[in-house]
């Protein structure tokens, strides 16, 4: 009995084992030849990008991130442009985007994966339905007295073609199993890599990132010596910045002074009283007044000691000189 045999004596559910056969034949096809395509495009130019990436970060990041963005039709090339897209990020962001970034790429590279484990699941079920019912049909339609006839050859035919769907069944559950699991050890290959080139390139940036604070704090140390060393500078000078102006002239300095109001340079008053510096003219013919006020007049002779008591007496006699009469006269 052969195929079109069976599906026409099989019934309703013969056909419905069949289109469900199909269904799951048709989705585990499509995803496999899908996948296959997939990794073909991936596979050839991954370690490629990888590699340019890598040594134009140790050089220039620029150029690193311009051929990380001429790759994003590839999931690699997306995954380190996540990373190096952001502006002079800190190493914890720069990181926390490549972890999201590698999340979303290796979940797209499972895409596909549920369909195979439900065709994998349920292939073997349904042909192991499916040899059910044609037992139950086959076994049905035996009476107790054809046994041993000619009559049980129909019954033993039945068994065989129910056996038929559970072969199918396990054939493709076995073909989906193997393309499952290569398509996994495709994408754990796919995780290795993904972790040792975010590693790299993680390892680059933190050491940029170090060398530029270190700039940073230099120039900065730099920066704030010299605005101690200017402010230094300016306490000493004071606080109004030098000028020749500023410098005191001494009264012989060979500047002028200023025009008296008198024409003839004297004073007005007619008295000899010091000018307008302080000093009286060493060539006047008058000596300068040495005239006090009554208040320092008190003082003076307040502070002056008591000339009666230290003078001598002026009653005593005088002794004449022994060559006068008078000296004669005494004696």
């Amino acid at each position: 009995m052969n195929v079109i045999e069976v599906l026409r004596n099989g019934g309703p559910s013969i056909w419905l084992l069949v289109f469900l056969f199909v269904l799951l034949s048709f989705l585990a096809l499509t995803t496999i030849i899908e996948r296959i395509w997939f990794w073909s495009k991936i596979l050839t130019r991954e370690r490629e990008i990888v590699g340019r990436v890598l040594e134009s970060a140790r050089r220039e990041w620029e150029a690193a991130r311009e051929i990380a963005r001429r790759s994003l039709d590839q999931p690699i090339g997306r995954f380190l442009y996540a990373a190096l897209e952001l502006h002079n990020p800190e190493p914890e962001i720069f990181q926390l985007a490549l972890q999201a970034s590698a999340d979303e790429e290796l979940a797209a590279m499972r895409r596909g994966e549920k369909i195979l484990e439900a065709v994998i699941a349920i292939s073997p079920l349904l042909g192991l339905l499916g040899t059910v019912l044609g037992l139950i049909r086959s076994l049905g339609s035996i009476r107790l007295g054809d046994l041993g006839t000619t009559s049980t050859e129909g019954v033993t035919l039945g068994i065989s073609d129910a056996l038929g769907s559970t072969a199918a069944g396990l054939i493709i559950a076995i073909l989906s199993l193997a393309f499952y699991r290569i398509f996994q050890s495709l994408v754990l290959s796919q995780v290795k890599i993904f972790r040792q080139a975010g590693n790299e390139l993680e390892l680059l940036y933190r050491k940029d990132w170090a060398y530029q604070k270190q700039q940073e704090q230099a120039e900065a140390v730099s920066a704030s010596a010299s605005a101690s060393a200017s402010e230094s500078v300016s306490v000493r000078m004071g606080d109004r910045p030098f000028s020749p102006s500023s410098m005191p002239t001494s009264p012989n300095s060979s500047g002028s002074n200023p025009p008296s109001s008198n024409p003839s340079g004297s004073n007005p008053s007619g008295s000899n009283s010091p000018g307008p510096t302080g000093f009286s003219s060493p060539f006047s013919a008058t000596p300068p007044s040495t005239s006090k006020s009554p208040d320092s007049t008190e003082r003076d002779e307040h502070n002056a000691p008591d000339s009666t008591a230290e003078a001598p007496s002026t009653d005593a006699t005088v002794s004449p000189s022994p060559s006068s009469p008078d000296a004669e006269v005494q004696s």
